[in-house]
């Protein structure tokens, strides 16, 4: 069963916790875990997300919803929560809020503009045309628990290497351990990881793909640690926000399944399980 991977749990309890990821994921490396962000609901949910611009987030659609407010969570030196103003939220045209409820394919991806820049290093987008087959390998990193039903195991950004399996699209990417495949418990995302990058190693530095939108539990049991679900990032800048972000027509990464896939526009369908 698909599991979207949102969380709710009080944030001031995410201070001093030391872990995130299911399956035993180390703590993430310098690289990937820089441009992590943190966002939180007034219905007490969390998500994480990844800075595209100093005032610019990328994450999954479903975590910034409207009927709530929502703010980015910073850590001191402290590591105390510092509640951050968000200045618009656009989700993308083609996202499908009733689709994620019925458990089928949407484009789960939202930008952020926030109301003050950040002290971070913005991660970089993948260029476009790049096509993703069975196999590749990919890093996830999020704030998300890293024991199911856990709160306080979430607030540390954790890593996992994690392959393509399935058939890649251009809407969904499936995820899982390339030890266990999906099948048994291994590594992968859970609640609190919805929004997470998902990054592969482009011209030897990583790039953004896409974000994180849901998990299953081993053969598609309900939970986590078995395949972790991700939406391609299909956000494009046309200058600055001021002359606003516009989607691309066509999402990336490219689907590589067939000649006549390769040039389909972006729209939903159903969700593999």
């Amino acid at each position: 069963m698909i599991r979207i991977a949102i969380i709710l749990v009080c944030t001031c309890t995410l201070a001093s916790s030391p872990s995130a990821m299911v399956g035993g994921a180390p703590p993430a490396g310098e690289e990937a875990r820089r441009a992590v962000i943190m966002l939180t609901g007034s219905r007490g949910t969390f998500c994480s997300g990844v800075a595209l611009a100093r005032d610019l987030v990328l994450t999954a659609a479903h975590c910034v919803l409207p009927g709530a407010d929502y703010k980015l969570v910073e850590f001191d030196t402290a590591r105390r929560p510092v509640l951050k103003e968000l200045a618009t939220i656009v989700r993308h045209p083609s996202f499908d809020v009733s689709a994620v409820l019925r458990h089928r394919v949407t484009a789960d991806v939202a930008l952020v503009k926030l109301g003050a820049p950040l002290t971070v290093v913005p991660a970089r987008l993948a260029p476009e045309g790049v096509s993703v087959s069975a196999g590749d390998p990919f890093i996830v990193a999020g704030y998300g628990v890293a024991i199911r039903g856990d709160g306080k195991s979430g607030g540390m950004v954790r890593a996992a290497r994690l392959v393509a399996t399935g058939q890649p699209g251009t809407l969904q990417i499936r995820l899982a351990d390339a030890a266990s495949k999906g099948e048994r418990a291994g590594l992968g995302a859970c609640t609190g990881d919805s929004g997470a990058p998902v990054y592969r190693q482009i011209g030897g530095a990583l790039a953004v793909i896409g974000v994180v939108s849901w998990s299953t539990g081993p053969a598609l049991s309900d939970g986590c640690g078995g395949l972790t679900g991700v939406t391609p990032s299909c956000a494009t800048a046309r200058g600055s926000w001021s002359k606003r972000w516009k989607w691309a027509p066509r999402c990336r990464p490219k689907p590589n399944l067939h000649s006549a896939g390769r040039n389909r526009r972006c729209r939903a369908g159903r969700r593999q399980p």
